[in-house]
Order: C-alpha cells, then structure tokens, then sequence
C-alpha cells in the first residue's frame, strides 16, 4: 500500500487537489467540498448510497422539475417510495402515507415510479462500481458496499480518491449524484453514507470510532427497529454511549443474541467481509389499492396475479422456495404476516397461489385490507422443486398447463394468455 501522506493532507473533491487541513476552501478551484482525516489513505470499504435516487433520475430528464419538491409514489392510496430533497425539508419521508406527504408538501409534483427506467440507470451505477472492484455487494437498486483492498495499483490512486472519481463520473455521465461513506467496516461505512446528504463523503477511522459512536441513537444500529428500541428506552438506553460502558454478558443476558450485536457494533467491531452477488432472501411482489378491500372475491384475483409475477421472477432468476409468505395491510397501516412451509420448494405461480389463498381465507373476516402481498423464502436449487403429485393428478395437469402458458407468454408477451381468476377483471389496485 502506498504510504499514508501526512495527517494534515487532503483532497478537494471537485478538482482532487491536494490540500492542508487549515485551508478552508481548494486554493485550485476555490470549492470548499475538501475531505480530511488522519485514517483517510488507509481506508478500503466504502457504502454508496445513490441521492434520493428516483426522484433524482426523474429531475434529470425533467430539467422543469429542478427546483421543485418531487414525490414518487402511488397516488392518494399508496405510499412515498422516495422524495427529493425539497420534499424532505417539507417533512417528507420514504414510506410516508401519500395523503400524510400531501398534507405536508401540498405544492409537491406526484409522480409514479418508472422502475424499468430507475432499474436501467441503477445498473449503469452499478457497473462503474464494479469498474473500481470486483467485490461489489449490491444492497438495493441504488446502493452497495465495496471492498477497494488491493486497487490502488490499478488506479494509481488510494481508495479514498478512487471513490471521489466515481462520484465525479456519475454526475457528469448519468446526471445523478451518490454519497459516500469510507470506513475500516461496513457499518461504519452504512452509517458514514448518511451523515453528509446529498452529495456526501464521510470518513470513519477506526481510531476515532468509539467517540465517533458514542452520542447516536441506538437505532442507528442494524436491527434496532421502533419495537426493539422501544424495549431499550424502557431499559433506559437511549445512546450507543451506553451500550459501550454495558458488558457483553449483561447484553446477552438481557437481549439473546441481539445483545451480542449491540455489544460489538456499539464498539465498531464488525468483521463482515463484502461480498459479491449476495443470494437474496426472498422474492414476492406486493400491491397497495386505490380503495379498502375487504372481499374475499375480490381479492383472490389480485392474488393470483401477484402469484404469477413472483413465479416469473424465480424461474427467470433460475430459483426456488420452500416457504410462501402473505402480506397484508388493514386500513388503519397495521400489517400482518402469514407463512407456511412447503414439503418440496416450488417456482410454481399454482402452488404459491394456492398456498397463499388457504392462508388468505383465514384473514377475510371482513376486515378491509389497503394492501397485499405475496412472497416466497428459504430459497433454493430448483432441482428439487415441484416434483410430480403422484397423489393429486389435478396439481400435475396444472403444472402442465402453467408450463403451456409460459410458452404462450414468452412468444406473445404477458398479455397472452390468463386464468380464469384474473380473466376479464378490473384492476383496483395502482
């Protein structure tokens, strides 16, 4: 590795000339975006986070759009997928109901997510990273972690001014920006990306990790959800500071393995390496409706038709699951979660349809749903998936016809070819 410059050295993260740590403002290009810190050439795992990435690529093909606040999400009934910065300082936030959003930014520009186009531009993202590394772990369509260890010979540069030359060539080639987070680990990399939005890039050095630490809130650890913060304020444990003065014992004593967890994070201790292609944990698809449904008629072909969608995913991905998950949403945003365990794992829309549709019918009780969705996890080899029913000849035919379907669909598109649960049905959700 090339040697660390001295501590007092940095870089202007617009024209990367070199500065001292004094200087407030690039003596090159006048810009104050300088980085400093004493770790800052040593440090190899960065996380990057794309700046409220839809609403970004939609102010981007829109230029009318530049100075306005912009929603993307579903209409009245739906939820905020994402928001511009300008909606955010109006009190917006991703997940926000839409009407809440729209109470809070009324002058805010609606939106609909265009995924195919946010999926291409996230994939153009994507392959610049792994211009920079091979170890590229991908956590969502707009972020990921790297591991630079080892590049510095291949871009006669350290990680540090690596990772300001891809944040440069993003804006100028794709016309969106990203943040970056530099540290020693990946939390510490995580929690780095969202210190300095938008366009942002923060150091984390392992020497100043446990002040750095010490004054956030506990949520800021993985897994410290609204449930399970809520059970540390009733312990009185507000800050990370506190869970450092805490034993790793009384932790697990008190919390299970989580405690384990709260121990090591809350000192900066995470031996995580960064992995490529990470497998997912799931596939489902989920739809959110213009009006509450409660029916049990009328949500059974909305059912189906998630079905199929989750079916198309695992067999275009080559994979399989063994347990199917139903989502719902009632009215009042409180969700429920029901699973069951297949014998043999499945890519069939069938099986997951029909396995979703028994636990459906213990939940349409009359209770309105704003929500459904389907999933299915624990996934696998397809090898073993869907053998012949040599009990149901019914369930073999239909695996047969899905088969006949699926060809129809890939010769004359999605279109083609329905089932009799969807078949001449009026979409009421968005």
């Amino acid at each position: 590795m090339t040697p660390a410059p001295d501590i007092k050295t940095g870089f202007c993260r617009d024209c990367l000339a070199e500065q001292k740590a004094e200087v407030r403002r690039c003596r090159s290009c006048g810009s104050p975006r300088l980085v400093y810190h004493p770790e800052l050439y040593n440090l190899t795992i960065a996380h990057i986070d794309c700046d409220a990435f839809y609403a970004s690529v939609e102010k981007r093909d829109n230029p009318e759009l530049a100075d306005k606040p912009v929603i993307i999400g579903g209409g009245k009934r739906g939820v905020v997928s994402t928001a511009c910065y300008i909606a955010r300082i109006n009190g917006v936030r991703s997940a926000m109901p839409m009407f809440k959003a729209l109470e809070a930014c009324p002058d805010a520009v609606v939106i609909r997510p265009n995924m195919e186009k946010y999926v291409k531009v996230g994939r153009e993202v994507r392959q610049m990273m792994l211009d920079l590394t091979p170890l590229v772990q991908p956590l969502s369509i707009d972020e990921a972690f790297l591991d630079l260890s080892g590049t510095e010979r291949l871009h006669h540069d350290p990680p540090a001014r690596t990772l300001a030359k891809l944040a440069r060539r993003v804006e100028a080639e794709l016309g969106i920006t990203i943040s970056i987070g530099l540290s020693y680990c990946k939390f510490l990399a995580k929690v780095g990306s969202d210190l300095q939005k938008p366009r942002g890039f923060s150091v984390v050095g392992r020497d100043g990790a446990l002040d750095f630490l010490a004054p956030r809130p506990v949520t800021t650890i993985w897994g410290v959800g609204k449930a399970f913060n809520a059970t540390l304020e009733a312990d009185g444990i507000r800050t990370i500071g506190q869970l450092q003065t805490m034993e790793e014992s009384v932790l697990m004593r008190r919390y299970g393995s989580m405690g384990q967890r709260l121990y090591r994070l809350a000192r900066g201790i995470d031996d995580r390496d960064v992995h490529p292609n990470d497998p997912a944990k799931s596939v489902s698809a989920e739809t959110t409706f213009f009006e509450d449904i409660s029916r049990h008629e009328d949500l059974v072909p909305i059912l189906r038709r998630l079905s199929e969608k989750v079916s198309a995913r695992l067999k275009k991905h080559t994979i399989a699951g063994h347990t199917v998950v139903l989502k719902l949403k009632t009215s009042d945003f409180k969700s429920r979660t029901r699973n069951r365990r297949l014998e043999d794992p499945t890519q069939l829309a069938d099986r997951i349809f029909r396995t979703g549709l028994s636990l459906l019918e213990r939940e349409t009780d009359g209770t309105k749903f704003r929500l459904i969705g389907i999933g299915v996890s624990d996934l696998c080899d397809p090898a073993r998936a869907d053998p012949l029913d040599l009990v149901d000849h019914n369930a073999t035919r239909r695996a047969a016809a899905e088969a006949a379907m699926d060809r129809l669909r890939d010769k004359f598109g999605k279109a083609a070819v329905e089932t009799g649960y969807t078949f001449g049905d009026r979409r009421r959700d968005q």
